[in-house]
């Protein structure tokens, strides 16, 4: 008899997935939270060129040399008169104060006249303010024209002044005061068709080594009023 062929068992098929079949499944493997990656830093800002930089500080310094020559020409014009263009009463006392210090600690000397203006008022209600300007412009030019430029002339308020006057005796204090009374007597003005004078009256008070500026306006002013008294009774 023939002998019949062994056959290999065939290898068993995968089960097919079919219906009512539950298919077993690993579960996927977790990725790992994966880190956040570095931030870069903030890219540098460039520099500002240097030429950039210089033209900054010029620009900044200008305007800073610009404001520094207005805060002076406020300061200056705080102590100035604008009408007569001489320093005022606050002006001429921060000047008074300063010299007094110069003429204690080097031992210099002066002399401080004051100066009233006399009839300034009639004028003024007569021919009205602008002729009174008219008149304290005058007496201004007088005073300028006979003191030294190194001497300091001031407006104390109205028709009073006060010139700070360096280097000068009492002898010579009293003959400078007398000279400026008669120049201003001189003076003559037409206003209406009417000639008018004003006429001024001057104290004085010497500046030493023991002086006060608030006591030496005083003294002045004092020896102004006596003065004008005489002239009233010489008149």
């Amino acid at each position: 008899m023939p002998m019949k062929k062994k056959t290999r068992a065939a290898a068993p098929k995968a089960a097919k997935r079919g219906k009512g079949t539950v298919a077993s499944r690993k579960p996927a493997p977790k990725r790992a939270a994966s880190a956040p990656a570095p931030r870069s830093p903030a890219a540098p800002q460039p520099a500002a060129a240097p030429n950039d930089a210089r033209a900054a500080i010029r620009r900044l310094r200008a305007q800073l040399a610009q404001a520094q020559a207005r805060i002076d020409q406020l300061e200056a014009s705080a102590d100035m008169d604008f009408l007569l263009e001489i320093l005022n009463r606050r002006g001429f006392e921060r000047e008074l104060n300063r010299s007094v210090g110069y003429i204690k600690r080097y031992h210099a000397s002066g002399a401080l006249i004051v100066l009233d203006v006399d009839r300034l008022k009639p004028i003024n209600d007569a021919f009205g303010h602008a002729a009174g300007d008219q008149v304290l412009k005058a007496v201004v030019a007088v005073l300028a024209r006979h003191v030294r430029s190194s001497d300091v002339i001031g407006r104390l308020g109205g028709d009073e002044f006060a010139l700070l006057l360096w280097n000068l005796s009492e002898t010579d204090a009293r003959a400078k005061a007398a000279f400026l009374e008669q120049a201003i007597d001189g003076l003559r003005f037409v206003f209406r068709g009417r000639t008018v004078s004003a006429g001024a009256s001057a104290g004085i008070a010497i500046l030493g080594h023991h002086a006060e500026a608030g006591r030496a306006l005083e003294e002045a002013d004092r020896a102004m009023y006596v003065r004008k008294a005489q002239r009233r009774h010489e008149a």
